[in-house]
């Protein structure tokens, strides 16, 4: 499912549907298409569903860093004048958006997060040091996921070519570095925003502990788990994933 992207100002960006501001922050080496089946029922119900390109590879080296990335996106959504965000992030994405919330409560209604980094940071940056080799590359990407065959072809040429890419291999690592740098086990329980943990059961990159961690730390969270699965919950079971999220929003009124 190809969306169109739309460009304005410094941003481009996925808007499906109306309502309520959903806006999605894919991770590291998550392309936007990641996301949609999130979209396309989301943004059916009620919902604006926006997802917009981090600068993860075109901010000056001195920029690529969580926190550089959660005030790109606080640019972005006065630019949007959005009030009452749900922001819903995926690995580093999650990350960026707890980070924002810390920095700018005052307009994310609540906070969804998956696979999140943020306090156990594993795979985001090692292991690349048979980056040439793409049968090495592929099992890198497809460990990411329960099931292998999540991990198509197509993604594994994108994680390939990013990382023989030199530019993009030294920001991928100092965005690895940026992550661990900024932890947030002290920030999380000063942080009152609702928020929703979906969680793989199988997750290799951030354990199912992590997740645990989470919901003990934020002092308004739920918890929930989706069993044989890895990383990108939204990607391997993307109807259950829907069904946990629209429930939790209707339950909570959002």
């Amino acid at each position: 499912m190809k969306h169109l992207l739309k460009k304005e100002k410094d941003y481009s960006y996925i808007e499906i549907g109306e309502g309520k501001p959903i806006i999605i922050l894919h991770g590291l080496m998550g392309g936007l298409s990641n996301f949609d089946a999130v979209t396309h029922f989301f943004g059916t119900k009620g919902y604006k569903v926006i997802i917009p390109e981090l600068p993860i590879y075109t901010m000056s080296l001195l920029k690529t860093n969580v926190k550089s990335f959660a005030k790109y996106l606080h640019d972005f959504i006065e630019f949007k004048e959005f009030e009452d965000v749900i922001l819903l992030g995926n690995s580093l994405g999650g990350h960026i958006g707890l980070y924002h919330t810390k920095l700018y409560p005052e307009k994310i209604k609540a906070l969804v997060i998956t696979g999140s980094s943020g306090l156990y940071e594993s795979a985001m940056g090692g292991g690349y040091t048979k980056r040439s080799d793409y049968e090495v590359i592929k099992k890198k990407a497809q460990d990411v996921f329960y099931d292998p065959a999540i991990a198509t072809k197509e993604i594994v040429d994108e994680v390939y070519e990013t990382v023989n890419d030199r530019n993009k291999l030294i920001k991928t690592l100092a965005i690895a570095k940026s992550a661990i740098r900024h932890n947030m086990a002290k920030d999380l329980p000063k942080m009152q925003t609702p928020t929703c943990i979906i969680w793989g059961k199988n997750d290799t990159v951030t354990p199912p502990e992590v997740a645990e961690e989470f919901n003990e730390l934020l002092p308004d969270s739920d918890l929930f788990w989706i069993d044989k699965c890895g990383h990108a919950a939204m990607m391997e079971h993307p109807e259950e994933f829907n069904t946990i999220l629209y429930k939790w929003l209707n339950d909570r009124n959002f």
